[in-house]
């Protein structure tokens, strides 16, 4: 699967230099709050990173690593997320506190939602979120998602936004 692009924003396959950058967001307790793992220390998250790069060689896709154009700066990571055992395809995504509050998420999760429905063929996508995290399930809504139901993921109650993609009506 190729990089993708938005207005603002660069989605591509993470590289080894990624890293420091990747590990400072994923040691910030603020940013890792509502994830199962919690804080990650700088080994942790080498091995994160390296399990998002195997997801796409085991299942074609995955998350990307998120950079905004203008600076190059690596700022997340979003895209489709679907690990062994996964209730469903999900549109997952993840930034660095100074990223917050700008709609970076959205942008790159619409462009994730995308590919997920139309190359990937989905008809239904998901996004689980911690009951608690109000600006995720703020960036859920914008995506056109609705709240579906509650699950338990990796023993974290969570809250299942999903969207469906419309069938194409017949002509008459």
């Amino acid at each position: 699967m190729e990089n993708l692009e938005t207005e603002r924003l660069r989605l591509r396959m993470f590289s080894e230099s990624d890293l420091d950058a990747y590990a400072a967001m994923c040691a910030d307790p603020e940013v890792m709050k509502y994830l199962g793992s919690g804080p990650m220390n700088r080994s942790e998250a080498w091995r994160n990173m390296a399990m998002v790069v195997g997801h796409w060689t085991l299942r074609g896709f995955g998350l990307w690593a998120v950079e905004e154009k203008a600076g190059g700066e690596l700022i997340g990571r979003v895209g489709c997320w679907r690990p062994e055992g996964w209730p469903g395809m999900e549109i997952g995504w993840t930034l660095r506190r100074a990223s917050w509050g700008n709609g970076f998420a959205a942008e790159a999760a619409r462009a994730a939602l995308r590919v997920a429905m139309g190359e990937l063929g989905q008809s239904h996508v998901i996004s689980m979120i911690h009951r608690e995290n109000a600006a995720s399930i703020r960036v859920a809504e914008r995506l056109g998602m609705r709240l579906e139901g509650t699950a338990e993921l990796m023993g974290h109650p969570v809250v299942v936004y999903g969207i469906r993609r419309m069938k194409p009506t017949k002509p008459r």
